[in-house]
């Protein structure tokens, strides 16, 4: 028989699939995957009932309602002082990820290249190699995720179409500088390159760490696409409603590859959004702080039972070192002994990185603190008593 896509082919299940299949078959509690334990706010809840009853159930327009668009534009305004042309400046999409998509789909010719900044989220890589875009890697490593400014500036070239850009970062839960996203911004301008930035937790920052979007700054508004995500924003996960901003070029560009991918997202869960993004700056204040709560919790509890734990400044998300804990082997059997032996998911770092194993990054794992207090603290009590009994 005739063989299948070659270049998809070559990658395999997700390490959250399988971590998270792992857990449900040990009935461990998984702090791998970054989904929150709760359902949402009930007011967003009530207006996706709501419009399911009364408002169009057949396909809304293939950018979005308008409703959700303008909520988008009016969010950026309040928040960052982005001006936007509603009409003419965002699209809704089937979530973040696919947002991510349609805009290298309709950005990257083949053989362009595309700059990625390692550890990674997982889709990026496949993604832009199912564009045709050639991808060129930098990494920051922990503990204190310095950005290489040399090896970036190297980096870039006369081919360079674009940089994906993540800040708040997952997985390394670090919030890019003012500084940071200057350079990168000189570089952009520089090689006449684009921006895809990925800023889905651009709420759930602590600490006082300031979200800073790309698009803010001088030289930026033309060219940077900037994506957000009710999952995050909202703890809806399974909603996947996403949204681009950016120029008018760069939006009609990534809706070109939008209507050939989900064309368009359920309209009651638009409405739904749209309410959300309405809410009071409160709302999203407290988000934060309450998250930050969570962080502080785990990181607590993973500390006392050994673990060093590295700095979240945002999002789901901490790192930790588990070598002072003894020789445990690889990141990988790690995570699988966490769930089998001590009740606990978490995912092995070594997952990001897609430049093959560095020895200096096997012994780190991801935890998500999106989770009930008491969640969290019944994974604590497990892990206590594992490595107390080790």
């Amino acid at each position: 028989m005739k063989q299948t896509n070659q270049l998809l082919g070559e990658y395999g299940t997700t390490i959250f699939t399988t971590m998270s299949a792992l857990a449900v078959e040990f009935n461990a509690i998984n702090l791998g995957q970054g989904f929150p334990d709760s359902n949402g706010p009930d007011d967003i809840l009530d207006e996706a009932v709501r419009a399911i009853k009364y408002e169009s159930n057949q396909y809304p327009s293939m950018m979005g309602i308008k409703e959700l668009r303008e909520a988008t534009a009016k969010h950026s305004k309040n928040f960052y002082d982005i001006d936007l042309d509603w009409e003419n400046q965002t699209m809704i999409t089937a979530g973040a990820t696919e947002a991510i998509a349609s805009s290298l789909f309709g950005l990257i010719n083949p053989g362009d290249e595309v700059i990625m900044i390692e550890p990674l989220y997982d889709c990026y890589l496949p993604m832009v190699r199912r564009a045709g875009g050639v991808p060129k890697l930098v990494r920051i490593e922990p503990p204190n995720w310095q950005l290489p400014y040399e090896e970036l500036e190297a980096t870039f070239s006369p081919k360079t179409k674009l940089i994906i850009l993540n800040s708040p970062t997952n997985p390394a839960a670090k919030v890019y500088k003012l500084q940071e996203l200057e350079f990168i911004a000189s570089l952009i301008e520089k090689y006449d390159a684009y921006a895809i930035c990925d800023e889905v937790y651009e709420h759930l920052t602590y600490d006082g760490a300031r979200h800073i979007p790309l698009i803010t700054l001088p030289g930026m508004y033309e060219r940077c696409v900037r994506i957000s995500s009710a999952g995050k924003t909202f703890s809806m996960t399974g909603w996947k409603i996403g949204y681009s901003i950016g120029a008018p070029k760069l939006i009609e560009a990534a809706s070109k590859a939008h209507q050939f991918l989900t064309f368009t997202a359920p309209p009651n869960l638009q409405y739904a959004v749209a309410r959300g993004l309405k809410k009071e700056k409160d709302y999203f204040f407290n988000l934060g702080k309450g998250m930050e709560l969570k962080r502080d919790l785990l990181t607590k509890g993973l500390e006392s039972i050994g673990f060093n734990v590295l700095r979240s400044e945002g999002t789901y998300f901490l790192v930790a070192d588990y070598s002072p804990l003894g020789d445990f082997g690889l990141d990988t059997e790690f995570c699988k002994t966490l769930i089998t032996d001590a009740g606990v998911g978490a995912v092995p770092f070594s997952a990001f990185y897609q430049q093959g194993r560095n020895d200096d990054l096997n012994n780190f794992v991801r935890f998500c603190y999106c989770k009930k207090n008491n969640t969290l603290e019944s994974a604590i009590s497990r892990l206590e008593k594992y490595f107390g009994a080790t």
